[in-house]
């Protein structure tokens, strides 16, 4: 692939070498790879489809979370604002439809849990977690759901999964709770959602499925291969030959290329005439939207301020209501505990008074006496159930009717805030309010403070609307004194229009003389451009002329180069003889050195035997021999 890579860029420009002339027609754009030629071409550049875990994990994470409704209110802020839930969690048809659709999924794929309608009801929170880590396995095969921290765990998938609403640690703790179940039951129920969805995508084909299996072939096959190396081949062997520009090679190159990836001209010309349609139309409503784009920001932050200010007083009013749910919960729970201890401790009576009945022998009067008292017993416990379910749909119906009638009340409040807004009258320091407090909170007093707070309010009303009747006549007495300095303006305007008039002829007579001068210049232009001409002229000439000078001088160096060159051969034919002459030569002077060694050798044993022979005979001569032999030595190595 990099061998691929280095040829394609290399066929990218003309040559790798500098050019021998300059010349101003080279071609200025050069050649590309198929890939980036590929939209010019009029090819759709569509990606190879992924595989289908990979596919299946992006679409389901990425896109199609981020295609949940969002609240329209909620728009403008960050991503860690609340938004509203708004499924109705609180009816109770809904929580059984839901109920019904999560049992079927889970009997549908096999859920190994023993599973009824009953138990959906309100589940236990290990029971919630076993029926969660099957529907996320039906997204991640693979997923194991840990041992511990399960309730931190739940809640941190689906904010990964981005689920649009917040499901509380604290609410893992109680799960199968009336006030947390229909939370939990809507997370599964978006999260069962998101798995049909995952399996609908992961059946659909892929668009284009077949396209990007043909584009390695063309791109990367022999075709392509066959095509560039022969002109490479071709541009080369122009170039070896002395032309440095390959017009016509590149036309055909081009040609073939288009013949190659079936180039539709037309289309391509047609396709580009859209886009610079569609871009002037960009442009245009660039340029109309520019003008009001302020003022609609400035609205819209004005609009953004109103609901944090509105998101701001709910979340404090749902917070006291918040805590007083709570207080009525544990209320209702301590009340359960004594309860159920009660019944416990019947439970256990029971289980003592049948012991004594299987190990003792009663009468008749005690066994009537034990039967009535069985019978008190379990009217009191049904007593005791039926007081228990009575209070919790008392608290659910509460609870509703408490949510509808703050709903009531904050749309009235809202509907005031917004008039007393555009009437300036909100917040404190607006410009009608006249340090007044106008603004209605609510929840922020009781009953009676809240009716003296409206009298007040209307008692400041009054006031500020009789100090309008008074601004709005002192208004009027200015109008009629305007118009009277309106009538002395007209009047001095009919001066000036006099002087209008006159300052027109004078300008009418400046426009004149400038029509003149302009002629004037006009002329002078005409004889410059003349004078231009006959300059150009005499500059073609003399590059004519520089022309023909350099053309002769390539020739004369082409020569030079040629001459050059046979001087080059015979330089490097002399080399080798005399190369050869002097390996010959010291051929020989080593092959006598090792022959006047041996020679020298050899006289040198016979000398140490004659010595050993004469050293017994006499001393002199002995001496003699040793000068003998040194003076010899001594000639040997000269």
């Amino acid at each position: 692939m990099e061998r691929g890579r280095r040829s394609r860029a290399a066929s990218s420009r003309l040559s790798e070498l500098p050019m021998r002339v300059q010349d101003s027609n080279r071609m200025s754009m050069a050649y590309t790879t198929p890939k980036s030629k590929q939209p010019s071409f009029g090819k759709l550049n569509i990606p190879k489809p992924q595989s289908g875990t990979s596919e299946r994990r992006t679409s389901f994470f990425g896109a199609r979370t981020a295609s949940m409704p969002r609240n329209s209110t909620m728009s403008g802020f960050g991503a860690s604002e609340k938004i509203k839930d708004t499924r109705p969690l609180h009816d109770k048809s809904y929580v059984q439809q839901c109920i019904r659709q999560l049992h079927e999924f889970l009997t549908e794929h096999g859920y190994p849990g023993s599973l009824s309608s009953k138990t959906l009801q309100s589940p236990s929170t290990k029971e919630f977690v076993k029926i969660f880590e099957f529907v996320y396995r039906q997204l991640d095969p693979t997923f194991e759901m840990p041992n511990s921290k399960v309730e931190e765990e739940v809640p941190a998938i689906l904010k990964a999964l981005r689920y649009p609403f917040v499901l509380s640690k604290s609410s893992m703790y109680s799960v199968g709770a009336p006030h947390t179940w229909p939370q939990a039951l809507g997370a599964l129920m978006w999260l069962i959602d998101q798995v049909k969805i995952n399996w609908c995508l992961s059946k659909q084909d892929l668009l284009f499925s077949d396209f990007g299996e043909d584009t390695d072939e063309i791109e990367e096959g022999a075709k392509y291969n066959k095509l560039l190396l022969d002109y490479t081949a071709e541009s080369y062997s122009m170039f070896m030959q002395g032309d440095d520009t390959f017009e016509d090679l590149d036309e055909m190159f081009l040609n073939k290329l288009k013949k190659l990836y079936n180039v539709d001209e037309a289309l391509l010309a047609e396709m580009e005439e859209k886009n610079r349609i569609f871009n002037e139309e960009v442009e245009r409503l660039e340029k109309d939207s520019q003008t009001d784009r302020l003022m609609t920001k400035r609205i819209e932050r004005v609009q953004r301020q109103a609901d944090l200010k509105k998101l701001q007083s709910y979340k404090s009013n749902l917070d006291i209501f918040e805590a007083n749910l709570q207080n009525r919960t544990s209320e209702l729970s301590d009340e359960l505990e004594t309860t159920g201890s009660h019944l416990v401790s019947l439970k256990h009576e029971q289980n003592e008074l049948q012991h004594l009945l299987q190990n003792q022998k009663f009468t008749p009067a005690d066994v009537e006496r034990i039967n009535r008292e069985k019978n008190e017993l379990q009217q009191t416990i049904s007593c005791l159930s039926k007081s228990l379910e009575d209070a919790e749909q008392h608290k659910w119906n509460e609870e509703i009717a408490l949510a509808k009638v703050k709903e009531k009340v904050e749309l009235k409040v809202a509907e005031y805030q917004k008039l007393a807004r555009k009437l300036k009258l909100i917040p404190l320091s607006a410009e009608n309010a006249c340090g007044h407090d106008f603004e209605i909170r609510s929840f922020e007093f009781g009953p009676g403070n809240t009716v003296q707070h409206n009298a007040q309010i209307k008692m400041v009303l009054r006031k500020l609307l009789s100090d309008v009747e008074e601004e709005n006549s002192r208004l009027a007495n200015m109008k009629f004194s305007m118009e009277e300095s309106k009538e002395q303006v007209n009047s001095n305007m009919v001066d000036k229009s006099n002087d209008l008039k006159q300052l027109k002829e004078q300008i009418r007579k400046l426009d004149e003389r400038l029509d003149s001068d302009m002629q004037e210049q006009a002329h002078e232009e005409q004889d410059w451009a003349a004078e231009m001409e006959s300059m150009d002229g005499h500059r073609a000439l003399l590059e004519k002329k520089v022309n023909c000078g350099y053309d002769e001088g390539v020739q004369q160096l082409k020569a030079a180069q040629q001459q050059y060159h046979l001087v080059l051969q015979e330089t490097n034919e002399e080399r080798r003889i005399v190369t050869n002459n002097l390996v010959s030569v010291f051929t020989t002077a080593a092959s006598h050195l090792s022959v006047t060694e041996k020679c020298l050798e050899d006289l040198h044993s016979r000398v140490q035997r004659l010595c050993a022979k004469t050293v017994e005979e006499d001393e002199a001569d002995l001496q003699k021999l040793r000068e003998t032999l040194k003076s010899f030595k001594s000639k040997a190595n000269v």
